[in-house]
């Protein structure tokens, strides 16, 4: 079987007790290694990570030894950045195995084209003209925090702060965000105006693939296109807890890990 996963927000200040949904996404992980041949893990599994200059992660031992001991085993584990743990310069590759990708990736899994992504910033080219001027003041302002965060120089000058001002910078800002959606939960938009769903459509026009899956956007999604190719959105790890499942075949269906950890 491959898995794909993404959004734990491990570490989440906004979580009531973040060890224990630690614990809970780590169960759910090591229950994979029965039959898994590949993990791919699609981005902001932990809320905030940065590779500090003269400090390295040390909140997380217990995610990073379930990495390690899946990679020693032989199964291939992807890691795609999202945008909440964009900062890894490698040492979480080399310190748990993870095979690290930081762009969207076409790739042919179990005989299938799939597209992979996080998929912060990915929009269909006419985004602009789908809304509103005050929504395409917001659209704007995250991609430019987008280019910031992304961009080298920026990463450099911030790996200089002090890892407490840091920490506190980021894991404060990604509370808030957590918070936020927790009190007013943004769901599916709806097949015309679900960015992920319309930049699927766009790429079906010039290349079709069997599956585009995504996470980024916390709701849980499996929609066939006109094209019949089906856009999957991956939902979360600490509402939903809902990931998907592909056999030998290809066949994908989405799963319940609340089923699995609880038992």
């Amino acid at each position: 079987m491959i898995y794909f996963l993404s959004d734990a927000h491990i570490g989440s200040r906004a979580m009531a007790d973040r060890h224990e949904h630690e614990q809970r996404v780590c169960a759910l992980l090591r229950s994979f290694a029965a039959d898994a041949t590949a993990i791919y893990l699609l981005g902001d599994i932990f809320d905030f990570w940065y590779e500090y200059v003269w400090r390295k992660p040390e909140e997380y031992t217990l995610t990073l030894s379930t990495l390690r001991e899946l990679t020693d085993s032989g199964i291939e584990v992807h890691f795609f950045i999202g945008n909440h743990d964009i900062w890894t310069f490698g040492w979480l590759a080399k310190q748990t195995g993870v095979i690290v990708h930081r762009q969207p990736e076409q790739l042919t899994i179990a005989g299938k084209r799939c597209f992979l992504a996080h998929g912060d910033g990915l929009a269909p080219s006419d985004i602009m003209q789908r809304y509103p001027k005050n929504i395409r003041r917001k659209i704007r302002r995250f991609m430019l925090l987008r280019r910031i965060f992304h961009n080298p120089l920026m990463q450099r000058f911030f790996s200089l702060v002090p890892p407490a001002w840091g920490d506190k910078l980021g894991y404060g800002w990604a509370k808030r965000s957590r918070e936020k959606e927790l009190a007013h939960p943004f769901g599916y938009k709806g097949e015309n105006q679900e960015e992920l769903v319309l930049f699927a459509k766009e790429h079906e026009l010039t290349q079709h693939l069997d599956y585009y899956i995504f996470g980024h956007r916390h709701i849980e999604l499996d929609l066939e296109l006109a094209s019949k190719a089906r856009v999957i959105i991956l939902g979360d790890m600490f509402k939903l807890y809902t990931y998907a499942a592909m056999d030998e075949n290809g066949q994908l269906t989405m799963e319940n890990g609340e089923l699995i950890i609880d038992n």
